[in-house]
């Protein structure tokens, strides 16, 4: 009975080691979305995450709606703390089915921001031209 109880909390431990590695590294969707960075700070009791939120406007106008996101790396929020105020797009990866909020607080995992470029103005008007004689 001992020997039995032992192969399957061992099994169970491979088989949990092996979901949480799965779930980490399987990327379900990614993409960008684009906004102002409202928040980011670093939050946690012992897992320390950075956990932002980004205000998505879809037309001038309307209701902003809010994008929730985990930053792994320090150099990334630095980024993003330097950018803050100004519109950015935010490079993602979404993890679903991550078990702890130890991972960070959400399936949303910013890896790169990038900023967006100022709205170009429009060029002068040619001057007109007195006709040849």
């Amino acid at each position: 009975m001992k020997r039995f109880l032992l192969v399957f909390v061992g099994a169970l431990v491979v088989a949990s080691g092996l979901y949480l590695a799965f779930v980490l590294h399987w990327v379900y969707s990614s993409g960008e979305r684009a906004g102002w960075v409202q928040k980011l700070s670093l939050k946690g009791w012992v897992c320390k995450t950075w956990e932002g939120e980004l205000a998505m406007v879809p037309t001038p106008g309307a209701t902003p709606e809010k994008f929730y996101f985990t930053v792994k790396s320090d150099a990334v929020a630095e980024r993003i703390n330097k950018a803050m105020g100004g519109r950015v797009a935010l490079h993602y990866e979404q993890h679903k089915g991550v078990p702890s909020s130890c991972f960070g607080e959400s399936e949303y995992w910013v890896d790169a921001i990038i900023p967006e470029a100022p709205a170009l103005a429009p060029s002068p008007a040619p001057a007109p031209t007195a006709p040849a004689n």
